[in-house]
């Protein structure tokens, strides 16, 4: 679009991400790529909420182009980890979110001023479908948004075939463990030679009326009635897949990686906005300075595991952090991205969730990937197998494997070709 008509039709565009970290990180740093004018990034009020403690009670002001509006979601205000839970988050989704988003894009459209023209676009998630009704009802394109990589969402997209063919929900739990999750699926263009257990692991439920299992679902079915359909990946990566899926979709883009793409952006105030709905522990920054470069392992397993040496869930004695205060370092939340480029980093181990794996990536940090759910198995499939950038824990994890795999990070042949395929 050449300047003379951007200047004579004003874009507005309103982005919402999922109300939870990665989701909100992704979604905010693409906002931040694509913002040239007028955009409205939507908040929960509750998530509103974590960033002012988090980043300061400024750190939202924005610019007169790009500013911040919340709508309310359902969820209490008491627990600052209330979105961690899966089950709360997509209850709100689906019964609390597209009332006042239907309001808020009225409230934008009355109180329209040629400074703030009328919500021309909407950027979405693409688990947030009730956007897709928004924009039906007053009619401007939505463009749903997917911090996944193209192979997950492809996954994601035989869903339905899957459930058509019997081979989803799970029979039994005897599926689990009987061989039937090392069945090819042959037909998924762009991804021969997958199994069943590689796909996003959503199906993996003998409970036909999962919540999650339904939404993902719903979901696929709906992201044909989208404009367009843009994934966190990039061409290099991904080749075949995206191919794939611009064959069966009206229009697919790949904008990324987006830690490299924001570096190259001209300096703007927005750049420093920061992503975190926790407090960031910088400490931890200055721990890895008197560290040797390439020594340290950093571990980042989201929000699976309970607090390791404090309160009631505590999995290590008290004593632990100060006998190995030399040697290892806990946080509760750190710069991860920062953490990731310290030059005393030399491996990740990490569940393989798409941001961290992107984020490893463009750091040149090879990863030991223990995936547990959603699309985190895809992810490490992909890693470990086609772009050999990472090796995985397994299902059975055993002290010894993980120091030896550690080792081999590290120090092995292995972990040296990882690390110069992910710095390549």
């Amino acid at each position: 679009m050449g300047s003379n008509e951007v200047a004579n039709n004003p874009i507005h565009v309103v982005c919402i991400p999922v109300p939870a970290q990665s989701h909100t990180k992704a979604m905010l740093k693409l906002a931040k790529l694509l913002h040239h004018r007028g955009f409205t990034f939507v908040s929960t009020e509750f998530n509103h909420k974590r960033f002012l403690k988090s980043l300061g009670p400024n750190s939202l002001d924005g610019l007169p182009s790009f500013r911040f509006e919340t709508i309310p979601d359902g969820l209490s205000s008491s627990d600052e980890d209330t979105t961690q839970d899966q089950l709360l988050l997509g209850e709100s989704i689906i019964n609390n979110l597209l009332a006042p988003f239907r309001d808020l894009l009225r409230k934008l459209n009355h109180t329209a001023t040629p400074d703030n023209p009328p919500v021309t676009h909407i950027l979405s998630d693409g688990l947030m479908t009730f956007a897709i009704t928004a924009a039906k009802e007053i009619g401007i394109p939505i463009v749903l948004s997917f911090s996944i990589s193209a192979s997950s969402f492809m996954g994601y997209k035989q869903y339905p075939t899957l459930l058509e063919k019997g081979l989803v929900p799970l029979k039994d739990e005897s599926c689990l463990t009987n061989g039937f999750l090392d069945k090819v699926i042959d037909w998924i263009p762009g991804m021969n030679g997958i199994r069943l257990r590689d796909l996003p692991h959503n199906f993996m439920t003998t409970n036909p009326n999962d919540i999650f299992w339904n939404y993902c679902l719903e979901v696929m079915r709906k992201v044909d009635k989208a404009s367009a359909v843009v994934l966190h990946t990039f061409d290099a990566l991904e080749q075949d897949v995206l191919d794939a899926l611009s064959s069966i979709l009206p229009l697919v883009y790949a904008i990324g990686p987006l830690p490299l793409l924001l570096n190259q952006i001209p300096e703007n105030p927005l750049n420093a906005m920061g992503y975190s709905l926790w407090k960031e522990e910088t400490q931890s920054l200055k721990w890895l300075d008197s560290k040797a470069p390439n020594s340290v392992v950093y571990v980042s397993l989201a929000a699976q595991l309970p607090d390791l040496v404090v309160g009631e869930s505590a999995i290590l004695p008290p004593e632990f952090v100060d006998e190995t205060k030399e040697r290892g370092l806990i946080a509760s939340w750190c710069p991860q991205e920062q953490v990731l480029k310290h030059s005393s980093v030399g491996g990740f181990l990490t569940h393989c969730g798409w941001s961290s794996t992107i984020e490893s990536l463009c750091a040149g940090v090879p990863m030991l990937c223990w995936p547990c759910s959603t699309d985190q198995p895809t992810n490490c499939y992909y890693a470990c197998n086609e772009w050999d950038i990472g090796m995985e824990i397994g299902k059975d994890v055993k002290r010894e494997q993980v120091e030896k795999l550690v080792i081999e990070l590290m120090e092995g042949e292995k972990g040296k070709q990882m690390k110069n395929r992910c710095s390549g």
